[in-house]
Order: C-alpha cells, then structure tokens, then sequence
C-alpha cells in the first residue's frame, strides 16, 4: 500500500472514531460545561500512539505503511488539537475561566503521563 494512501485512510478512520466519541458526550461538552469529548479523544490518541511507537520500534521495525496508516493517519485524525483551541477559547470568551485552565492543564499533563505511561518498554 502506498504510504501516502495509508495515511489518508488511517486519517479518515481516526476522525470518525473521533466524530463518534463527540457524540458519546452530547451534552456535556462546552456552552457552558466541560469539553470531555476532546479530552477523552486526545488521552485515548496519546496513549495508542505511544504504544504503537514502543511497538514498532520493538516488534516491526520495516512496516512503513502500517506505520503511516495507524500512527501517522489514525492518530493524527484521532485527536484534535485545533478542536482542544477552539473549544478553549469559547470557555474564555464565556468567562469559564477555571474550565478553560482545567482544561488545558488536565489535557497536557494526561496527555504526557498516558504517553510515559505507555510507552514503557514491557
């Protein structure tokens, strides 16, 4: 398979699992609660990235293509970072200033502890 094929295929798949958990959380999320859909989607990408990348570099050194596909394409449309911008800006501009700073500060330091977390030689 092509590279650039793989990732454009992982990519589509990653943004569906991610418009799917968005709709797991209708209702909770921004106008004036919490955003835990990107949060959920951002943890949940971090942690498999970092699994697959501890894999590959252990298990399938030469798999390019399923590389492009999963990590590159899949974890790339997965998670969000232009959603995590937008939807921070709206609880600023709202005034929900302690939801904007807990988001920011839960989803970094999630995002770091489930990729160490992760990516720790088994």
């Amino acid at each position: 398979m092509n590279t650039w094929l793989a990732v454009f295929l992982g990519g589509g798949a990653g943004s569906v699992v991610r418009y799917g958990i968005s709709r797991l959380f209708i209702g909770l999320d921004v106008r004036g609660g919490f955003p835990w859909a990107t949060l959920s989607a951002n943890v949940l990408a971090t942690a498999l990235l970092a699994w697959l990348i501890l894999r590959w570099q252990l298990h399938l050194p030469g798999k390019e293509q399923w590389y492009a596909l999963l990590a590159i394409g899949f974890c790339g449309g997965f998670s969000t970072l232009s959603t995590f911008s937008s939807e921070n800006y709206t609880l600023l501009r709202d005034g929900l200033y302690v939801y904007a700073t807990l988001n920011i500060v839960v989803s970094v330091m999630a995002g770091i502890f489930f990729f160490h977390l992760f990516a720790r030689p088994v």
